[in-house]
């Protein structure tokens, strides 16, 4: 499976997957509540780009990795917090302890999980009153992406991944619109809500090919078009953007809290 293939390389996930914007981190632990006697029960952390910065707080996390080397590399990241611990299970099938918890997040990880289980397993674990909160990213237009570069780049795609969409242009942020479906129509949940938070970061050519290999569309692809598509961003990169490129993010913190 897809969401397998982050496990295959957990150091370079660490290393090349950026930490949240901190104005969602905070609008998170605001809207949540949360203070040092929080319950949280995090699903699929990575390696801790989100937990790290809830652990600070002193609240009791609980974070549920399906990938061994992804959950041991979260646990060494999680070491100065003695409050936050990783179990190792597919959410899935991981038992529900009967303390229930404050606050239930996913951060741009529970599309993976099975559809007919995510909410109402994440629900029923809430208190009432409880937060579900859902993190989603966007990669869009901005930064270094002007025409120019998105018409490099989608040939470098065309030619060493047979997936790509001829034409394929990095949308406008504004034509991505979150999809709070599954959330409006659970009956355990209310209060439903969306804010977004951008991000810009700049990434040498050696950096974002790191980036790149995190992805698992990319580290699907077969051992040669894997490295004709890399040669060909870093070729890219160096010759055409002077060496480095800026990448624009977005992130949507989708919330809604827990009936009564």
């Amino acid at each position: 499976m897809l969401r397998d293939m982050f496990d295959e390389d957990a150091e370079l996930y660490d290393r090349a997957r950026p930490a949240y914007p901190a104005p969602l981190v905070e609008a998170l632990i605001a809207e949540a509540g949360l203070t040092a006697d929080s319950r949280v029960l995090e699903v699929g952390p990575g390696t801790g780009q989100l937990t790290v910065p809830l652990a600070r707080l002193g609240c009791r996390i609980t974070a549920v990795e399906l990938g061994p080397a992804l959950a041991a590399v979260t646990r060494r990241n999680l070491r100065p917090f003695p409050n936050a611990r990783v179990e190792l299970s597919a959410f899935e099938e991981w038992s529900l302890p009967p303390e229930p918890f404050d606050l239930v997040v996913s951060a741009t990880a529970f599309h993976w999980i099975d559809p007919a289980v995510r909410v109402p397993k994440a629900t029923e674990a809430l208190a009432p009153g409880g937060t579900l909160a859902l993190v989603t990213t966007g990669h869009v237009a901005g930064g270094s992406w002007d025409q120019d570069f998105c018409d490099r780049i989608q040939r470098c795609y065309e030619r060493w991944d047979p997936a790509t969409t001829p034409g394929l242009r990095m949308p406008d942020e504004s034509e991505l619109v979150p999809d709070t479906g599954e959330l409006d129509r659970s009956e355990r949940l209310d209060t439903v809500r969306t804010r977004r938070f951008g991000q810009e970061i700049t990434y040498s050519a050696a950096a974002y090919l790191d980036l790149l290999r995190t992805f698992s569309n990319h580290r699907a692809l077969d051992p040669t078009a894997l490295t004709g598509l890399l040669r060909c961003v870093t070729d890219l990169i160096e010759d055409h953007n002077g060496g480095s490129i800026t990448k624009r993010t977005i992130h949507d913190l989708i919330t809604g809290h827990r009936v009564a």
